[in-house]
């Protein structure tokens, strides 16, 4: 299991399984990884549910409302946003200024809208291990300030998560700040077995006490798979999912591979957002890792070398998720067989084409099956 537990229940009777799903809806949680879509019933009412209304316009293309009308025929959907050289936010772009390929091959681009509205569904995943002992205060802070920007009540939810060996859930998806400040303070550095600082441990934990095992590892991969999967995956398909990763990179105990997590986050169309934290003590902030996990799947990866990067590092997430186009469009492949297929989006624009504009996307997705249920890598046709 993943996802480890915070109750402990005698299980005897019916009676007091009842009564153990009871308490877990009224405790600080750790859910069991393979059951936690069953167990999340007590976060239910904190989810706000956004209510799709009719689309409205600025003159520049904005939309301003949560979604865009829908009929039957499935498109395929894409978000992406365009930095200058500046590292600045291209807001004015136009549908004739890119053009769309899927497995090589241009599309026929049916919308094109900048959209600065849509309802957030965000997790912020933190790295409790050793390495990150003595930057976990000032990451806890950044992230604090950057929920108190970021997230609008009744409209945006977001959820806390640590990990060490395993992802723990410590709040789930609310759209209360004063809770996920609360969640976010309580996070704390537990030193396993034998940790006398410095990152030394001494002596070699029983073979029996996994727990402390767990404790003294890493596992990146396996939280941010488990963290699309049973938590984000969930959310309305009218909300933009992201995780907010900080951790310095090093994985050393995860079952899966960086892989398997890019896929599960491209599958519940989530963006990775790596913020490259760690003690310089240690081995150091692995940024190739974190850059590939985070642009494989549309999102990108920052590197502050002090506590002024760091918060610029979530004032620069937060401008993003404000600041992006949405392009839907039919593919001309019309299998449903379950394969991936990769999505490149080029600017058209011989103008724009020498301001060497950076686009971020995700690049690609899996063409489910109509048996497989879920979203086919986008929503309806708007």
């Amino acid at each position: 299991m993943l996802f480890k537990t915070k109750i402990t229940c005698a299980i005897a009777t019916v009676a007091c399984l009842c009564l153990s799903a009871a308490s877990s809806r009224n405790s600080a949680q750790q859910i069991a990884g393979n059951s936690l879509k069953s167990r999340m019933g007590f976060q239910q009412q904190e989810k706000p549910s956004p209510t799709p209304q009719k689309e409205q316009k600025d003159d520049d293309g904005t939309v301003h409302d949560d979604d865009v009308v829908r009929v039957d025929t499935d498109l395929t959907n894409i978000v992406f946003s365009a930095l200058d050289q500046q590292r600045r936010f291209v807001t004015t772009l136009k549908k004739e200024d890119i053009r769309v390929l899927e497995d090589g091959k241009e599309q026929e681009i049916f919308t094109f809208v900048r959209q600065t509205e849509l309802p957030l569904s965000l997790a912020i995943l933190v790295d409790c291990s050793i390495s990150e002992e003595r930057t976990l205060p000032v990451e806890k802070e950044a992230a604090s300030a950057f929920v108190d920007a970021v997230l609008r009540p009744n409209k945006d939810e977001v959820a806390v998560l640590t990990f060490t060996g395993e992802a723990t859930l410590e709040l789930g998806l609310t759209g209360s700040t004063t809770r996920v400040r609360r969640a976010l303070d309580k996070i704390e550095f537990v030193p396993p077995s034998g940790y006398i600082g410095g990152g030394v441990i001494t002596g070699t934990p029983p073979i029996s006490d996994q727990g402390q095992r767990i404790a003294g590892s890493t596992a990146i991969w396996d939280a941010i798979w488990v963290t699309a999967d049973e938590v984000l995956s969930e959310t309305s398909d009218k909300t933009r999912r992201a995780i907010i990763l900080l951790t310095d990179g090093d994985d050393t105990s995860s079952r899966k591979k960086i892989e398997d997590a890019i896929q599960m986050a491209i599958k519940a169309d989530t963006v990775v957002y790596s913020i490259g934290i760690g003690d310089s003590f240690y081995r150091g902030v692995r940024d190739g890792i974190l850059r590939k996990v985070s642009e494989k799947t549309g999102g990108r990866a920052f590197f502050p070398r002090n506590e002024e990067d760091l918060r610029n590092a979530f004032a620069q997430i937060q401008m993003e998720l404000r600041s992006q186009y949405l392009v839907a469009y039919a593919p001309t492949n019309k299998s449903r067989d379950n394969s991936f297929r990769k999505i490149q989006i080029d600017l058209a624009n011989p103008g724009l084409q020498h301001e060497k504009l950076k686009l971020s996307y995700r690049q690609g997705y899996f063409a489910k099956g109509p048996a497989t249920g879920g979203r086919s890598g986008g929503g309806k046709r708007p």
